[in-house]
């Protein structure tokens, strides 16, 4: 439960048991067991910000501090900011990053890289190409699908933060079924990773991945873009694409079953209460498992014709808060403890003002990642290496104070 601290109740000096918020809930105003600091007060009174929000209480004893390891525990305080006390949507937000806007704006051209971002493309394209052949009933060579899985791995492995930046980017806004494919694909990689697995299954995982909505191919265009609820009959030719996939994995790609059931099984839920078979917990094929969460996530961070985009710490969030209902609980703690509470990729403000990008998790502490600054302080920025690279939990000083999204600011211009 988050708490209202009044601004009167504040100190100089004086630290919390889990990170403070502004009265928004969404930006940070100090972390756990950081010293609230005389520029702090001062912005508080200069926005005239009356309270701050936090699930902790003030610390007398260091003991009170829970150690590195139990950090990600805490985490589940972060969903119930959402929940708070409708006064606090008729407060003012803070938009610390106004200041700084001119700045977001030149993102795109630090952030640069034209031929990884030509390999990334160059993937869907090629992917795209093989959904055709299937549409058009042409003859499928398994050689090219294997060629794009283990390119995906070897970007992943050498270019993690920038593939996942071009995720959370939105970059290509075409080839939506590949694209989704590909994106998917890459999540699944980095979580398959995490988990330690062998090398075979992770290429198994990437394809199943890759291929786990190829039966939508076989689902009539009328029924995939009408407006308006599915019929009962509409509804379920719609589900029956998880036995296309299956089918044409195994039966006429030839891949292996461990492949097949990611497609079958992507939409089945840790409860029980997904489609086909309503299977549940471990009984679910752990490729699927992962995929299913990769899935959600990429849905997420992806733009669609009726919203927006969301910006990848809120989808963690949203993943978070799932309590064992779709997802399996492994799964989602493996996925934030490789990306982040803020996703590998992300694009954040510091509370120093300056401007950074999340280039690595720490698995200890999934609110304090590496990061590589694009634009410091002072306003200066920087080419895409070029800029300090900061591990969080060793400068305790430093800290995210929210994540940011540069297209909200092309928006205003």
């Amino acid at each position: 439960m988050m708490n209202k601290v009044f601004r009167n109740e504040l100190e100089e000096g004086m630290r919390f048991t889990a990170p403070v918020f502004f009265d928004d809930g969404e930006n940070m105003l100090v972390s756990k067991g950081v010293a609230i600091k005389s520029r702090e007060l001062a912005a508080l009174d200069r926005w005239n910000i009356s309270f701050v929000l936090t699930a902790g209480k003030p610390v007398t004893d260091d003991s009170q501090l829970a150690p590195a390891e139990e950090e990600f525990a805490e985490l589940d305080e972060v969903e119930e900011l959402d929940e708070e006390d409708e006064t606090i949507a008729e407060t003012p937000k803070l938009d610390a990053i106004e200041y700084t806007s001119e700045q977001i704006l030149k993102l795109p051209e630090v952030l640069a890289n034209d031929e990884l971002y030509r390999a990334y493309h160059d993937l869907i394209t090629s992917l795209d190409s093989v959904f055709s052949d299937i549409r058009e009933k042409r003859e499928i060579r398994t050689r090219g699908i294997d060629r794009i899985v283990n390119e995906l791995l070897t970007l992943v492995q050498s270019n993690r933060s920038e593939i996942v930046g071009f995720i959370l980017g939105g970059d290509v806004q075409e080839y939506e079924l590949a694209k989704s494919s590909i994106n998917i694909a890459i999540l699944s990689i980095i979580i398959a990773i995490h988990l330690e697995l062998p090398r075979h299954r992770v290429l198994q995982i990437a394809t199943g991945a890759l291929l786990h909505d190829i039966g939508m191919l076989k689902v009539p265009d009328t029924i995939i873009g009408k407006e308006g609820p599915l019929d009962e009959s509409e509804l379920q030719l719609m589900r029956s694409h998880t036995f296309y996939g299956y089918k044409m994995i195994v039966n006429e790609l030839l891949y292996a079953d461990e492949v097949g059931k990611a497609a079958v099984q992507h939409h089945e839920r840790w409860d029980g209460e997904g489609y086909p078979g309503r299977l549940s917990g471990q009984n679910i094929d752990l490729g699927a498992r992962i995929i299913s969460v990769a899935d959600a996530f990429e849905a997420m961070v992806s733009p669609k014709a009726y919203r927006d985009s969301m910006v990848g710490y809120k989808a963690m969030r949203n993943l978070l808060s799932d309590n064992a209902r779709r997802f399996d609980p492994d799964i989602i703690k493996a996925m934030i403890q490789s990306m982040g509470i803020y996703p590998v990729g992300s694009i954040v403000l510091m509370n120093n003002s300056s401007i950074a990008r999340v280039l690595e998790s720490n698995r200890e502490a999934p609110l304090r990642p590496v990061i590589r600054i694009l634009i410091d302080e002072f306003a200066r920025p920087f080419t895409l290496n070029e800029g300090e690279k900061i591990n969080l939990m060793e400068n305790r000083t430093l800290f995210i104070a929210r994540a940011i999204d540069p297209a909200e600011y092309q928006k205003r211009t």
